[in-house]
């Protein structure tokens, strides 16, 4: 390969139309921020794991999942939500939360669903506190100068 056949391979890499998924997170930030949250991570990551949204609403620490679908879909983006994904949700929730040097006394998940067309304005539907985690579940904390507990 020669240096411009280099060159025209990247170009065409970085070109690329938006993908699916990054359209709906993309929208799903715009979303936020129009609400007057603050969006404080993308696509952060855990190992393999990934949490879409971070977001900061008022006092209140927002994860959020997207799910982008198109028109038509068989499977609505909230019913994708399945217990693999709730599993890996889990775990990268856990790992922010031991990242951050004071942790939030409140938070909570999001599902954000993104229904796409070519001809329509996209759908984007909000499932605010969604029960994706057993009633009652906490993070523990490790250690604190209050010793064990809930947040």
């Amino acid at each position: 390969m020669d240096l411009r056949q280099w060159w025209d391979s990247l170009r065409k890499r970085w070109s690329r139309p938006e993908t699916l998924g990054a359209r709906g997170e993309r929208l799903a930030a715009a979303r936020y921020r129009r609400a007057g949250a603050t969006i404080l991570a993308m696509n952060w990551r855990a190992g393999q794991d990934e949490i879409d949204l971070v977001a900061l609403e008022g006092r209140v620490l927002v994860f959020v999942e997207v799910k982008a679908r198109a028109v038509g879909a068989l499977v609505t983006g909230y019913y994708a939500v399945d217990e693999r994904k709730k599993r890996a949700l889990r775990r990268s929730v856990h790992a922010y939360l031991a990242a951050l040097s004071t942790p939030p006394r409140t938070f909570r998940f999001d599902v954000v669903e993104v229904t796409l067309s070519g001809r329509l304005p996209p759908q984007v539907m909000h499932y605010a506190n969604a029960p994706l985690f057993p009633a009652g579940y906490h993070i523990a904390r490790q250690s604190s100068s209050l010793g064990e507990g809930a947040l």
